[in-house]
């Protein structure tokens, strides 16, 4: 079965031409480019200050580690100067085998000097101009005796609580509190500042995209008004409308999510490796490694699965196609008991869209677990290398938290870049096809024609010379057509579908430019005369009835300016629809939207009270009647018929019973007219009309 094409079963696109589209996208933001500079300058900015501060917190880390354990440096000047004094007074004493009496440890000889009086002799001691008494230097040296070597570290502390208080005030853990807050206060600054450069970055970014989203839709709203309307024949109107709103909305979001991501990503990715071996590279070596492990196993699977993507979005176009086209056959399928076949069918479309979700979206899941993955085995790596260089005294606590935070910093952006070069590469796809619909062909300019008609003086006629026209080079459609239309006439143009009818309309509303020949109206050359021109001199009802959500006065009066609603009421009781008018509540100010109950007729007739509004001395009637049944087809019928009055109309219909009355009948038939006059004229020659006109009893009989 045919599929449906339009938006809905694209398939992800990528650009032909990426690099060529991205520089004239950005050339095109020419009018924000020092704002977007500045965006992402801030960007970059802000990544800066993020890799900056985890050194800082090292440091902040480092800081507070000492204020944490005893000055041991103290300790040790205590100790010693403690053990000089001892020496001196034993020297007094004239102990001559003082080395005994540096080892702390020689418990005995420190407990016999105690109880032997000795040590009672012992000066006052003076370290940072903190008096040590001795019976305070008695004690440490009971303590100091007292320590088994095999201690362990609490232990250790226990017995630093048990220290005279002058030498505990000059050991105890000390925070440097002034250093803490000096650093304290340059972290917060480094991350507010980085706020707000985030902040504006994002708000720069947010009105860059959304303005040239509006520039973007300004121009295609421009464009559509300059292209012919061969463009519009041989494009969807599905394509046409996707292009204004999908791919414009597409192009505005991701350029606001991915410059700036991309620049950062890459700032803090290399900013991150830079600072990892400005720190210690032997930590940045074990840190990279143990990413690049996991990304290897990410990397894999991604190009395992995305074959599954893309068949998943080829599948789903499949079925969707499937679904509409069913649906909208609906009551065919159940006329020919297609149901069991359209089931199957659906069955089959809807196991491989199964089988494609759920290995893409197993995969897909896979992806998170791996990225936590990588940053746990990064963490390890890191703790354990940093434990053993600690213990080393390679490296402080600091750098070991320093670098858990630049192990997130270097695995995050890679996949943020990943995810920002394929945002980019929808955005160039966009791009593509809005550029390409921005740089189709126009209609010429028509400033150098200065004829100009004005509809007032008009006296309606309008002459065919020999026209041809085709709409391909190698296809011609009307190939010699002649007529004239008098000033007043009723003009009906009948023959078989593709005969030519609405490519003559098409020709006389100068939607197309005619290959060779003529069209004159009141002798002037539509060639002399511009669209804007010629379009003012015509009423057309087409026979699709094209009305918008707004008032009818606002439907009925579209694009005419100083028209009262007398002059509306005038055409509406002309026409006939006064009556269903004043039914609704609001009259003429009553809104019409697709949930108002108007029926077709009456949707016509509105139709055909605009047109007498338009007040224009040419009319063309497109089918008008084909979509009514026979009752409404009357009311219309009578609608239009006062509607000719005073005009030269041409009408084109299908329902031949509809233009008898016509002044002059012109049959077509392969672009060329075979047969012209009145109804009683053509069906007396018996030809073609005649064979025509009594073809449609044939097929309601």
């Amino acid at each position: 079965m045919p599929r449906p094409r339009g938006p809905m079963n694209r398939v992800n696109e990528k650009s032909k031409d990426f690099f060529g589209t991205m520089k004239r996208l950005f050339l095109s933001l020419n009018n924000w480019r020092y704002l977007l500079i500045v965006a992402l300058i801030l960007a970059m900015a802000s990544a800066i200050l993020a890799i900056i501060a985890p050194n800082k917190l090292s440091d902040f880390a480092d800081t507070i580690g000492e204020g944490l354990v005893p000055n041991t440096e103290k300790l040790e000047e205590v100790s010693t100067a403690i053990s000089s004094n001892v020496q001196s007074v034993l020297a007094q004493y004239s102990v001559t085998d003082s080395s005994e009496m540096q080892n702390t440890q020689a418990t005995p000889d420190i407990k016999a000097l105690i109880s032997s009086g000795i040590l009672n002799s012992l000066a006052d001691i003076k370290v940072d101009d903190v008096t040590i008494n001795k019976d305070d230097q008695i004690k440490f040296l009971e303590l100091m005796s007292s320590v088994d070597p095999e201690s362990t570290s609490e232990e250790l502390l226990a017995k630093m609580d048990e220290l005279p208080s002058s030498i505990y005030d000059l050991v105890k853990p000390k925070m440097n509190m002034d250093e803490v807050y000096r650093i304290a206060i340059v972290l917060a600054s480094f991350y507010i500042i980085s706020a707000i450069f985030s902040y504006i970055q994002h708000y720069s970014m947010a009105t860059i995209s959304n303005n040239f989203a509006k520039k973007l839709r300004s121009s295609i709203s421009t464009k559509i008004n300059k292209l012919p309307l061969k463009y519009f024949d041989q494009h969807e109107a599905g394509d046409v409308l996707s292009r204004v709103t999908n791919d414009v909305d597409m192009i505005g979001m991701n350029m606001n999510q991915s410059l700036a991501m991309l620049v950062a990503s890459i700032t803090l990715f290399v900013g991150s490796i830079i600072m990892m071996f400005v720190t210690n590279w032997t930590m940045a070596i074990t840190a990279i490694l143990a990413s690049l492990i996991g990304f290897a196993l990410m990397f894999l699977i991604l190009g395992k699965s995305q074959k599954y993507f893309n068949q998943r979005q080829v599948e789903l176009g499949n079925l969707n196609g499937y679904i509409e086209e069913i649906y909208s056959g609906h009551n065919v399928v159940k006329a020919y008991n297609g149901d069991k076949e359209a089931v199957t069918e659906f069955k089959k479309l809807n196991n491989k869209l199964y089988d494609c979700n759920r290995k893409s979206q197993f995969l897909s899941g896979v992806m998170q677990p791996i990225m936590g993955f990588v940053g746990n085995l990064s963490y390890v790596a890191v703790c354990v290398v940093g434990a053993l260089l600690t213990m080393n005294d390679v490296i402080s606590f600091g750098v070991i938290v320093a670098f858990m935070i630049y192990v997130r910093l270097f695995t995050n952006p890679l996949s943020q870049i990943a995810q920002a070069m394929t945002t980019l590469q929808s955005t160039a796809a966009a791009s593509e096809r809005v550029f390409e619909f921005l740089d189709e062909k126009e209609m010429p300019l028509e400033n150098e024609k200065i004829q100009h008609l004005d509809k007032s003086k008009v006296k309606g006629e309008i002459e065919f010379k020999n026209v041809r026209f085709g709409y391909d080079a190698g296809r011609t459609i009307i190939k010699n057509f002649s007529a004239l239309a008098k000033p007043g006439q009723k003009i009906a143009i009948v023959g078989p579908t593709g005969a030519g009818k609405t490519t003559m309309v098409n020709l006389l509303m100068k939607f197309y430019d005619i290959n060779d020949g003529d069209i004159l109206i009141d002798g002037v050359s539509t060639k002399n005369l511009t669209r804007e021109n010629i379009h003012d001199l015509f009423v057309m009802v087409l026979q699709d009835t094209w009305l918008f959500d707004g008032t009818i006065r606002d439907n009925i009066k579209f694009n005419k300016k100083d028209v009262t609603d007398e002059d509306i009421w005038k055409a509406c009781r002309t026409v006939g629809i006064d009556h269903f008018i004043k039914t609704l509540s609001g009259g003429l100010d009553s809104v019409i939207t697709d949930d108002t109950s108007v029926s077709q007729g009456q949707k016509q007739l509105l139709t055909i009270a605009r047109g007498m509004i338009e007040d224009a001395p040419f009319l063309i009637l497109d089918e008008a009647t084909s979509n009514v049944d026979t009752r409404t087809e009357e009311l219309v019928q009578k609608a239009m018929d006062k509607l000719t009055e005073g005009r030269t109309s041409f009408i084109i219909a299908h329902r031949l019973s509809t233009i008898k009355n016509a002044d002059l009948i012109l049959v077509m038939n392969e672009g060329n007219i075979i047969e012209q006059g009145t109804h009683d004229e053509l069906m007396a020659q018996g030809g073609f009309y005649e064979k025509l006109y009594n073809s449609q009893f044939e097929k309601t009989a």
